[in-house]
């Protein structure tokens, strides 16, 4: 049961219909692994924190630098020099001190990744390279959890919910790894804060959908925006056939 002082800090999400106290319960019970607490990072542990999540472990092994502040909103100047996981960790206490933080502040091995994924209700990646994106997609499959993932640069974005054990395609069903050498980076190619915040929204937000079972998950679709244009296309994708990553779990 909510305590008069829950009641009072999530009451705009469970005016909700099709929220209610039953999300918020959900939420409460839930537990979340967001992996690299960057700029989509930020909001997404800002949002699932004060949206009341009960559990989030924060990964990320980097540390606060100057060119970070333009757009990681969970960071500050004086943090400049601290672990990214604990710096997201202290700004989503200071916000919500009902929800338990657990700081990972190593690079994680995908035999690491396993045993975190099976820890949890649901996986953000928010990793900025495709070995981790592949890694974090393979320990989702075996864990049976979702994974939200996203990626921004420049002014652009993509969001995907993959959940095979709910019938929906992997990450490698869209993204083979042998095109990983492409990626293109933030470092190399810029970003405009703003997308990034409205990608980690989005992911925050499908992460709430999906924890509190209310409106319906892009599993299954893809999510492709261009905030220089306001262009925004929603595609269907579908599970491969013969996936090596998640065809064995059909």
């Amino acid at each position: 049961m909510l305590s008069d002082e829950q009641l009072a800090r999530y009451a705009r999400q469970i005016l909700l219909p099709g929220f209610d106290i039953a999300g918020q319960e959900r939420l409460l019970a839930a537990s979340v692994l967001v992996v690299g607490l960057g700029g989509l990072g930020s909001p997404v542990a800002l949002y699932l924190g004060g949206a009341g999540v009960g559990r989030l472990l924060l990964a990320d092994d980097d540390r606060v630098e100057l060119s970070n502040l333009q757009r990681q909103l969970a960071h500050t100047q004086a943090g400049l020099g601290t672990n990214k996981a604990a710096s997201a960790a202290a700004a989503v206490a200071a916000r919500n001190p009902d929800v338990a933080v657990e700081v990972i502040a190593e690079r994680l091995s995908e035999p690491r990744l396993r045993e975190l994924a099976r820890g949890v209700d649901l996986v953000v990646d928010c990793t900025d390279n495709y070995p981790a994106r592949h890694a974090l997609n393979r320990a989702c499959i075996a864990a049976g959890v979702p994974l939200v993932s996203a990626a921004a640069v420049r002014a652009e974005g993509q969001i995907a919910v993959f959940h095979p054990a709910a019938g929906g395609p992997c990450y490698r069903c869209l993204y083979p790894e042998a095109g990983a050498a492409t990626a293109l980076s933030c470092s190399e190619s810029g970003v405009l804060g703003p997308v990034v915040g409205v990608l980690g929204s989005l992911q925050a937000m499908e992460a709430l959908k999906l924890l509190a079972g209310y409106g319906e998950a892009l599993v299954g679709g893809l999510l492709v925006l261009d905030l220089a244009s306001l262009e925004v296309r929603r595609l269907s994708i579908a599970p491969r056939p013969g996936c090596p990553d998640c065809a064995a779990c059909r």
